[in-house]
């Protein structure tokens, strides 16, 4: 069973982030799900959702949406230093930050690790594994590429929220799909969300 971390911070796109959380668990995946504060006022703003803020009732609260057991979803609040993700002897293959707040963004470039979140990038990077970073930000600064680029150097991808139309997409779940689909393919997990170029 591929193990990934998925972090949610605090930029729009709250719903590209619980479709990937959906798409993982569904494909049988181990899931280490931490999300920060701002993300979840994020969730309530743009969804239909308020999700819990105690770690241990989000979790509940997930599994029961998502049909899984805590085995599978683990879920970790900003300080759980103790969690798996905050050691390289521990953590995950794959890490994915979506959607990735221009903020984090930067604590993640300067290696902050001020929160649980930015202490499992730090080490992914640090363990030379792999680091998916969604942005969704409109227009960016040079200090926004520059963090982008920096990571990059680093060895993380930069993946910004940016659909493509050439499927001619029916809806905003198709727009929201293609982004997913990508992270997805990137990561190794088998989706059947879009067709590759080809298909």
């Amino acid at each position: 069973m591929k193990s990934v971390t998925l972090a949610m911070t605090g930029a729009s796109g709250a719903q590209y982030g619980l479709r990937l959380l959906e798409c993982l668990l569904a494909a049988g995946c181990e899931v280490h799900f931490m999300i920060s504060k701002a993300a979840l006022l994020v969730v309530a703003t743009e969804t239909d959702e308020t999700l819990p803020a105690k770690p241990a009732v989000l979790s509940r609260y997930l599994c029961e949406r998502f049909k899984c057991t805590p085995e599978q979803l683990k879920v970790h609040g900003p300080e759980d230093w103790m969690a798996a993700v905050a050691s390289g002897s521990g953590a995950p293959s794959s890490m994915v930050v979506c959607p990735a707040s221009t903020g984090t963004l930067s604590a993640i470039a300067c290696g902050a690790s001020n929160n649980l979140i930015e202490r499992a990038a730090d080490v992914a990077l640090k363990e030379r594994r792999q680091l998916i970073l969604v942005p969704r930000e409109m227009p960016l600064s040079a200090i926004h590429l520059q963090h982008m680029l920096s990571l990059t150097q680093m060895g993380a991808t930069v993946m910004p929220a940016s659909p493509g139309f050439y499927r001619k997409p029916q809806s905003v779940a198709d727009l929201i799909d293609f982004v997913v689909a990508r992270i997805l393919d990137h990561l190794g997990v088998p989706q059947d969300l879009l067709p590759r170029w080809g298909e």
